[in-house]
């Protein structure tokens, strides 16, 4: 049996949604492990001058509990 853990994580990127997913989700590895999963809860842009300036995702990461 295994016990997970959820924690929320917000990432941004100029490029793109995909782009600011895999920041957080690289950087949510760097420091926890047994990553599982994600979901993401929302996703948002912010716009300056008419355009579309940074992509910005909050997700829920899953990872194992070690025993």
């Amino acid at each position: 049996m295994s016990v997970a853990r959820v924690t929320e994580i917000t990432a941004t990127s100029k490029k793109s949604f995909e782009d600011a997913i895999e920041k957080g989700i690289d950087r949510a590895c760097k420091t926890l492990d047994n990553v599982t999963g994600a979901w993401m809860q929302d996703m948002k842009i912010d716009v300056e001058d008419g355009k579309v300036s940074r992509y910005r995702v909050n997700m829920k990461v899953t990872f194992v509990l070690k025993d």
